[in-house]
């Protein structure tokens, strides 16, 4: 199936697709005791959306005209706007990572990465990881995420598959979270 999609960096045309993609995807990451508990995924509107596409980065994965994929990594600036990035980049001077510094002039925040159901599993996360990292490897070295605890399925795709490091761990608003990072270099292990 992988000679058919094509992984490329989204446009503004495909804003609407992504939005479509995030609501069919969005609870995955939680269990169902989070989902009745009233727990959400993080969701970002179409203007969230058009504002990362036109000035962050974000990879697709097309099948035929369908997005079945999809990547973000933007800069501090954008992400600053919610509680949970605030504190992420209140944590950055106390990690380093690979003999540097993270602060938010050299990392980015990564995620959420999203791929519907039907297509997981086929070599999709390894390609859009990859295509995302080249894009921002021109201007950052390196790229930040926080993956739930309790979500084992999205932290091995990140260990093993896109060679993502445990640099700390966090709590926050009663969940707790591993802070990975990855270098965007062509020399790292993915």
């Amino acid at each position: 199936m992988m000679e058919h999609v094509k992984i490329r960096l989204a446009t503004a045309q495909d804003v609407a697709a992504l939005a479509q993609l995030e609501q069919s995807q969005l609870h995955d990451e939680l269990t169902l005791e989070q989902r009745n508990n009233s727990f959400s995924g993080q969701s970002f509107t179409q203007a969230d959306l058009t504002e990362l596409v036109t000035k962050h980065w974000v990879a697709v994965a097309q099948l035929n005209h369908e997005i079945i994929g999809y990547v973000i990594a933007g800069r501090w600036s954008f992400f600053k706007q919610w509680p949970i990035y605030r504190h992420l980049l209140h944590c950055l001077p106390s990690i380093d990572y690979d003999k540097a510094a993270l602060t938010d002039k050299n990392c980015c925040q990564y995620g959420p990465i999203w791929i519907a159901s039907a297509h997981r599993g086929q070599g999709l996360f390894e390609a859009l990881v990859e295509c995302i990292k080249q894009a921002v490897a021109k201007e950052l070295p390196y790229m930040l995420t926080f993956i739930a605890e309790d979500n084992q399925g999205s932290f091995a795709a990140h260990t093993r598959k896109a060679a993502m490091q445990v640099v700390d761990f966090i709590s926050f608003d009663d969940r707790d979270y591993y802070l990975m990072v990855v270098s965007t270099s062509t020399n790292s292990s993915l």
